[in-house]
């Protein structure tokens, strides 16, 4: 295990296909991290990374939720919720060991005024407003209702301390956009919404915990810091270099995007990831 060393994945909802690909790569070759970070939909597919089992996990992780997800009146809450049931008790068994590495998961917490608009009826009129915000560079909602959090198996707050009790809402709350995610998040019976609104993906948070040397994969060829793409993930972030992975291109152009994919898409998109990693390992 390389304990100055994390790895940080960012959000993408099925785009994260391609992270999985590049960290089935790394456990191919023997890659151990001392630490992980996920946002939103790269969660699974990381903690099963931090485990040793992202292989295990594999590409019908994704398969199985391109399949749910084109059945009728099923959306994205549900396809999410489906694959956190079905991977979390095998997951939860390994990740909170004593030796196990350090795992983060981001979110955005919501302020009790935001979550009137983010947890009932209005949360996709919201989701649509602030994807309209984030397009104009508009940030006052998000400044003023949102703060982000880190949820860490590490953790000296308890409150914010991830443990296999909590690891089901963590997980579910990481990775709800609000304009495609009906059913509301809670964490202890405290509000929150997708990471990506505030932290797109957690690499300058683990630099900050003392990692030396952070990868950090992105799921679109440019990583930004957030929703609103203004900031691009720095290079080095105190004395900690960050090494960014990106597709060659958006996985959209082959069939894959956040809240859908095709079959063919996802294998395609899953297969540039392997030969990514393997690649910057060379």
């Amino acid at each position: 295990m390389l304990d100055d060393v994390a790895i940080a994945c960012s959000t993408g909802g099925f785009k994260s296909v391609f992270l999985h690909g590049v960290l089935s790569a790394f456990e191919s070759a023997g890659l151990r991290a001392g630490a992980y970070g996920a946002a939103s939909s790269s969660v699974l597919p990381v903690a099963a990374a931090a485990i040793g089992q992202v292989n295990v996990l594999g590409l019908e992780h994704w398969q199985a939720g391109q399949r749910l997800k084109q059945q009728p009146g099923v959306g994205m809450s549900q396809v999410v919720l489906a694959g956190i049931a079905d991977t979390s008790p095998w997951l939860c068994q390994y990740l909170f060991e004593s030796d196990s590495p350090r795992f983060v998961i981001a979110v955005s917490a919501v302020d009790a005024e935001g979550s009137v608009e983010t947890q009932g009826k209005r949360g996709r009129r919201r989701g649509r407003l602030l994807l309209l915000a984030a397009a104009r560079g508009d940030r006052s909602w998000v400044d003023d209702h949102l703060t982000g959090h880190l949820f860490d198996t590490r953790s000296t707050d308890e409150s914010l301390r991830l443990t296999a009790e909590n690891f089901a809402e963590v997980a579910y709350a990481s990775g709800r956009m609000l304009h495609a995610w009906d059913t509301p998040a809670y964490v202890a019976g405290r509000p929150y919404i997708d990471a990506f609104y505030t932290n797109a993906c957690p690499a300058l948070e683990l630099a900050e915990l003392g990692y030396q040397t952070i990868y950090a994969l992105a799921t679109e060829p440019i990583l930004y810091r957030d929703i609103f793409q203004e900031e691009v993930m720095p290079k080095s972030w105190g004395d900690a270099a960050i090494q960014v992975i990106t597709p060659d291109f958006d996985p959209a152009e082959l069939g894959v995007d956040y809240t859908g994919a095709t079959e063919q898409g996802l294998v395609r998109v899953f297969n540039h990831g392997l030969e990514k990693g393997k690649e910057f390992l060379v």
